[in-house]
């Protein structure tokens, strides 16, 4: 029989991949495409492999299906024209393999196939022994490429190098330093017999290398989401069956080619630099010897570079019996491009749903429905179809990572035709009659002629009463206390932008700071919506960050060049000792600041952490006409978080900005819990004393929490909030489900129950199944690992929750709120960066990362956004903390500490550990009044992260916590006094 197979694709398990990736959304969109034989993706990992075993059932030698009652659950979904057709599943895994060989490090892809479930366990068990096959679905292994292809032939399966022309991790890419496929596998190349051409090459171009006509050319779409399944495919005519399938790629019987992309589609199809936004064609490349004429760094050297350099046929040539090839273009994308929206909205999938119910699946439509039939339903898409049946599609290729792009249709030409015939049977739609309020065009006044209101149709106008009321304020000091929830940073950033687009404020003159790296690129993010390009001008920071641009430059003054660097603790530790011999004396010396370990410093070019602030704060202590400088260049001052300003960030922030200036300060008093950092929330409650003409704006207005949720939080800091009359009013319907109190016999129970609640919601359970039932009312929840939240108090209390969650088999992610360059591997990679080989961060971090997975994994998003620049990479390390970097696996639990979560919010939350010692945390005999009521603040936090359920749980070890006595309405889950095990006993033998 003839089929369609795509036999290289990833679960939900592999990183950067769809929550969609799992067997029953795979065979849903299988039978939509048209495709027979699906791979299975990361059966290396061991929640995927379970999931394979639980659910495949063997259909034929080597090749399975999904279980019966699911397969007829998608027949249900899916029209008659879809239903029914064979679907069959081949387990397979791609391994990315790093190494040294030679003087070179190698980085190599592969795809590898196995027959039946006990062999993929063999291999799973080999491999684990080298590394963690448990951190991603595509395992990192440092393994040579050889001695992968001995492990998976001595286990019984077969190897496919993988997208065999991609720069980075390629056989044959440019960055390889293999030319040709035996160099790789040395003594056992002769048992690789296919290779994966790739997105961005096609078989015409492969034609061209000799080397490669022993082998089959295969194409597989490397789908991260069941919807891209079949972009790139391979066709068979065998039985549909493993060793068919493998005799076909082997001797060429029954290999009936493939159907493929435009290569100039695939994302490394010529050379370039997405950076520079420069893209060449080989020829350029060489007249420019491989160098960006844009920054002088070495050009991506793309596929078709690759293929000229090892071709040694000309162009068009063609081996004799090789199979044929289709080059198509997704039907998604086709529909894209005559309806005018993106190929994953509801207009094109809901089209795309009228035409496969009508005419069969896509690939069929493509290529074999008459386009008389098509030209019924859709005249453009039978235009389209014959265009590409003839190849005649206009090309974009793409470069350095970005794709290329393929279209049907000459710019305007749509235009044109439109107004000739409708494009499908119903009617256009009617254009809206409501107009949309758009921002006004900025004012044309002085800087300092601040009008007190917005002219209307401004942006503004989105917000509520509470909000614009704040945002609207004129010059002045300006105090807004905005509870959890009431839309705090849209708030600032919104009158930040009104005052630049209609109040004519110089974008210039704009300062904001945060209190984290994150918050401060979510406040960019969100100010580049709103004023375009302007904020570029803006000068947004954290206080540390700010610190470094005023010390690059006045620097000077301490010694230092405007290039100095920034001592990771590894650094510091380093300078310590070189004027200690000892490391206990040297972290003293570093805890105290001693003069003798400063002035090392200073030899080396280089400031600790705190001198970011100490030393702009005594520049500016010693130097008004800097002051007054600084005054001139920054007129309008916004702080977030302000609450949560120490001594010394208050006197540099009271430097900058005079009693009467336009200073903003947003945050809430109630929410002040980083006393032991140094902050003070004393400076926000004397606002009014600093500045005596400020004005203060409450928001009440929560649009995160449900109305229980809101009630116990004002319920529990009521006893010493520092509010006067504390409101927080509910404005969205998250359900009437009560906050759930849970009374555990041990941190094990109670880890149990917080596993078992998850499973059951997740399940969409109702919790009748609790004691109480009564907590979730409708039982379908909708939601996914990552909506869940587990916080507690310390660190120590996550063990449980881990080994709870570990064998409930649920996917989690733990944090903890530890700077970033503190944690394991990350000081040691930041190190030895700068030896490194590699023209980009990312490169050297992964040059160097070797084994470590975690660390690097935690570097890489940092890394990628630092680019080439190694100063700011090493900067932001020094000035970032844990809690701005997330853990880049998606779909998890999340397991934090109370301190970690702030700023942070989640559909269902689980407080742990509401026991006195732990929630208040405290010692015997200790009784200090203010740091019982930060701990009360701390659950307040904690509570106010809860979206629609919130969940508090302690054990029997220790009293409730009193701050659980004031909540007036909540449900008891499972007993109020549970009763422990009894041991067991010796039975009397008499």
């Amino acid at each position: 029989m003839r089929f369609v197979a795509d036999l290289h694709i990833h679960s939900k398990y592999s990183r950067a991949c769809s929550r969609d990736c799992d067997l029953e959304h795979l065979t849903w969109w299988a039978r939509r495409k048209g495709i027979s034989l699906v791979g299975t993706g990361d059966f290396t990992h061991p929640a995927w492999y379970d999931h394979l075993s639980d659910n495949l059932v063997e259909a034929s030698p080597g090749l399975f299906r999904l279980r019966e009652e699911l397969d007829r659950d998608i027949d249900r979904r899916l029209p008659p024209s879809l239903a029914s057709a064979p679907v069959r599943f081949m387990l397979s895994v791609e391994i990315s393999t790093i190494y040294k060989r030679g003087d070179r490090t190698r980085k190599v892809h592969h795809l590898v196939y196995m027959p039946d479930l006990s062999s993929a366990a063999r291999f799973n068990a080999r491999l684990a022994k080298i590394g963690n096959l448990g951190s991603d679905g595509r395992p990192i292994l440092g393994l040579d490429s050889r001695d992968l292809l001995e492990i998976t032939l001595e286990c019984g399966g077969y190897l496919v190098p993988a997208h065999v022309w991609t720069p980075w991790f390629a056989v044959l890419g440019s960055k390889s330093g293999f030319d040709a496929i035996e160099d790789c596998y040395a003594d056992l190349a002769s048992h690789v017999f296919a290779v994966e051409t790739g997105l961005s090459s096609d078989p015409l171009m492969n034609w061209r290398v000799s080397g490669l006509d022993k082998y089959r050319l295969v194409s597989n779409s490397d789908a991260h989401s069941p919807p891209v399944l079949g972009r790139e495919a391979t066709v068979f005519d065998t039985e549909l069956d493993y060793y068919s399938v493998r005799n076909a790629l082997e001797t060429g019987d029954g290999f009936g080619g493939t159907l493929e992309f435009f290569p100039e589609e695939g994302k490394y199809h010529v050379d370039g630099h997405r950076k520079c936004g420069v893209r060449m064609e080989p020829e350029e490349t060489l007249a420019h010897r491989g160098i960006c004429p844009e920054c002088g760094k070495p050009l991506t050297v793309g596929v078709l570079s690759r293929v000229e350099e090892l071709a040694d046929r000309p162009h068009g040539a063609r081996p004799a019996g090789t199979a044929g090839f289709t080059s198509l273009v997704p039907l998604p994308e086709i529909m894209s491009e005559i309806v005018g929206t993106g190929p994953k909205s509801k207009k094109v999938l809901g089209e795309i749903d009228k035409l496969t119910a009508a005419l069969g699946p896509e690939l069929v439509i493509l290529q074999d429905v008459p386009v008389d039939d098509i030209a019924v339903h859709s005249p453009l898409l039978a235009e389209a179809v014959t265009r590409l049946r003839r190849g005649e599609v206009v090309r974009d290729s793409g470069y350095d990572g970005e794709y290329g792009v393929i279209r049907v249709f000459e710019p305007g030409e749509l235009e044109r035709r439109r107004s000739a015939f409708a494009l499908f049977d119903y009617d256009a739609p009617v254009p809206s009659t409501v107009e949309r309020p758009r921002p006004a065009a900025p004012a044309a006044v002085p800087a300092a002629a601040v009008p007190v209101v917005s002219a209307p149709g401004s942006l503004l106008d989105g917000l509520d009463p509470e909000q614009r009321a704040a945002a609207e304020v004129g010059g002045g000091p300006l105090l807004i206390i905005a509870g959890p929830g009431t839309g705090k940073t849209r708030t600032l950033t919104h009158r930040i932008a009104d005052l630049v687009t209609s109040r004519g404020v110089p974008p210039s003159e704009c300062l904001a700071i945060t209190f984290t790296r994150r918050a401060a690129e979510e406040m960019a993010e969100r100010l580049a919506v709103l004023v375009g390009d302007a904020v570029g001008g803006m000068t947004i920071a954290t206080f540390h960050s700010l610190g470094v641009l005023i010390l690059r430059s006045h620097g000077a003054e301490f010694g230092l060049s405007a290039s100095f660097g920034v001592a990771d603790p590894e650094g510091q530790l380093a300078v310590a000792l070189s004027v200690v011999a000892d490391e206990k004396e040297a972290r003293a010396l570093i805890a105290a600041g001693d003069d003798r370990y400063k002035k090392a410093l200073r030899a080396q070019d280089l400031v600790d952490f705190d001198d970011l602030i100490t030393l702009p704060l005594s520049l500016l202590e010693s130097s008004p006409d800097l002051v007054e400088a600084y005054r001139a260049r920054w007129r309008w001052v916004s702080v977030d978080e302000y609450q949560d300003v120490d001594e010394q960030q208050y006197r540099l922030l009271r430097l900058l900005v005079p009693p009467d200036g336009n200073l903003t300060a947003i945050g809430d008093p109630d929410q002040a819990i980083y006393r032991f950092r140094g902050a003070d929330v004393g400076f926000f409650l004397r606002f009014r004393e600093d500045f005596p003409s400020a004005r203060t704006v409450q928001l009440t207005r929560n649009y995160r929490s449900s109305s229980a949720v809101v009630t116990g939080a004002l319920e529990v800091i009521a006893p010493s909030s520092l509010v006067p009359g504390r409101e927080l009013r509910p404005m969205v319907d998250h359900g009437a489900a009560p906050i759930g109190v849970h009374h555990a016999s041990s941190e094990a129970a109670e880890a149990v129950f917080v596993a078992r609640t998850i499973e059951q919601v997740l399940g969409g359970a109702s919790f009748h199944a609790f004691d109480s039932g009564r907590v979730v009312g409708d039982g379908t929840q909708g939601l996914g690992f990552s909506d869940f939240a587990v916080l507690y108090r310390t660190d120590r209390q996550s063990r449980a929750l881990v080994e709870a969650l570990t064998q409930s088999g649920l996917p989690f992610q733990k944090r903890s709120h530890d700077r970033l360059a503190d944690r394991p591997g990350v000081a040691r990679i930041a190190h030895e960066v700068a030896y490194a080989a590699g023209a980009t961060v990312l490169e050297r971090v992964r040059a160097v990362a070797g084994d470590d997975h975690t660390a690097y994994e935690l570097l890489k998003p940092l890394a990628t956004a630092c680019g080439t620049d190694f100063e700011r990479f090493h900067t932001a390390l020094a000035l970032g903390v844990e809690v701005d970097t997330w853990d880049p696996r998606a779909d998890r639990i999340s397991l934090l500490t109370l301190h970690a979560s702030k700023g942070l919010e989640f559909p269902v939350v689980f407080i742990v550990g509401c026991e006195d010692g732990v929630l208040p945390l405290r010692w015997p005999g200790e009784e200090d009044e203010e740091s019982v009521a930060e701990e009360r603040r701390l659950l307040f936090v904690g509570m106010t992260r809860a979206q629609r359920h919130l969940f508090l749980s302690h054990t029997t070890g220790r009293p409730r916590s009193p701050f659980l006595a004031a909540l007036k309405a909540f449900e008891q889950l499972g007993d109020s006094q549970p009763r422990r095990k009894r041991k067991g006993t010796q039975l009397s033998l008499l």
